[in-house]
């Protein structure tokens, strides 16, 4: 019987102790395993390699993303330091350019110095991005859809197979909105990234980041990088993320709609001069993601008439919090220029329009009129 997404997830981990008949995976906090004697191994020997707990979300993952493997790891940027160990010096991949700072920061501060090169695209342009791939040495591409944070959209199945005819590799960040909502994989992509922090785990009780190939091959390829360099995730840590997935349908549906509210709303406030949501009809992606998804996802960019007001607006909200992370049930609001994406280069933000009156907001489950209420006494 072939089940459902809702139902994958709701039973996540169901039935992997059949020793015990426990109904929720038991957390094996242990280093090692006791082999029966020499030449016999359970199928696990070091927690770095494998761990049951582990082995549970990530068979989940892999299932309910559609892929051959998935790897859990200790966060997002380490499932993305493994991604990209594929590669060697003097390769170069074509990425997002208005990515999550810490993701530029792993590029141009770690691989770019080893020889690894990034080159920046606005990939929402499939102009740009067939340019950038037919240049020499490319390798891969790495799509952030929708960007971080101006929620730009890339024709992930168009770039994928302009990407497959030159023999690269395309691999989608897919944090926003999860395999609930878009399915790279079924679009063309060899690989998909997670920090799965946000959505996946939804509490902001954890850190993690998740890894789903597409081919066993690729699976192979990066289990191997996991294992030697061991930036793996713990057994709580992995408990408590397959906690999170069996709530996920019902907590970003709730998202979406509150979401779709505030950010109607916003567009119509005198004191906001711009949002970005792609639920609204005036989005430059919509199209392509209503073709490449079911759903737009919970997270809203908006720029205010006046930085000075920044400030005040973080320091008087009741309802949001003023935090870095997103995709937890609690709704957050981000300074993008001071938080998420400090490290990018203030002439590089500039360029991109993430300046000193965009605010980020991810929305949680809370009572749309609260959160409503809370940014209409603000602005």
């Amino acid at each position: 019987m072939s089940k459902k997404i809702e139902t994958l997830l709701a039973q996540a981990g169901c039935g992997c102790d059949p020793r015990t008949g426990a109904l929720v995976t038991p957390i094996y906090q242990t280093a090692t395993f006791e082999h029966p004697e020499l030449g016999r191994s359970t199928g696990f020997d070091y927690s770095r390699t494998s761990n049951p707990t582990r082995l549970a979300l990530e068979e989940t993952l892999a299932a309910a993303e559609g892929g051959a493997r998935g790897l859990a790891f200790a966060s997002g940027l380490a499932a993305i330091d493994c991604a990209l160990r594929l590669f060697q010096p003097g390769d170069r991949l074509v990425v997002t350019e208005d990515l999550y700072g810490g993701t530029f920061r792993l590029f141009e501060k770690v691989f770019r110095p080893v020889g690894i090169e990034a080159v920046y695209v606005d990939t929402s342009r499939l102009e740009l991005v067939a340019a950038a791939l037919a240049q020499e040495r490319v390798r891969a591409v790495l799509l952030e859809t929708p960007s971080n944070p101006l929620l730009k959209i890339a024709d992930i199945r168009a770039i994928a197979a302009l990407a497959k005819v030159r023999g690269q590799l395309t691999v989608v960040d897919n944090t926003f909105l999860t395999f609930l909502l878009q399915r790279p994989l079924e679009l063309g992509a060899d690989l998909v990234v997670y920090s799965a922090s946000k959505y996946l785990g939804g509490h902001n009780d954890v850190v993690a980041g998740v890894l789903i190939a597409r081919t066993p091959e690729l699976g192979e390829r990066l289990a191997f990088f996991q294992n030697a360099v061991g930036g793996v995730l713990g057994p709580q840590d992995a408990w408590l993320l397959l906690r999170g997935l069996k709530t996920l349908p019902l907590r970003l549906r709730q998202q979406e709609a509150n979401a779709q509210r505030i950010a109607e709303f916003l567009a119509q406030h005198p004191r906001v001069t711009q949002v970005w949501y792609p639920g609204l009809t005036a989005h430059p992606g919509r199209d392509v993601l209503a073709r490449e998804s079911i759903g737009c996802g919970a997270m809203i960019a908006f720029a205010i008439e006046s930085a000075a007001r920044v400030p005040d607006i973080l320091k008087s909200v009741r309802v949001f919090r003023f935090a870095e992370s997103l995709g937890g049930v609690e709704s957050l609001i981000t300074y993008p220029i001071a938080q998420t994406h400090a490290d990018i280069p203030v002439e590089i933000r500039d360029r991109l329009g993430i300046h000193d009156r965009l605010l980020r907001l991810s929305v949680g489950i809370e009572n749309a009129g609260d959160l409503l209420a809370d940014l209409e006494a603000v602005l």
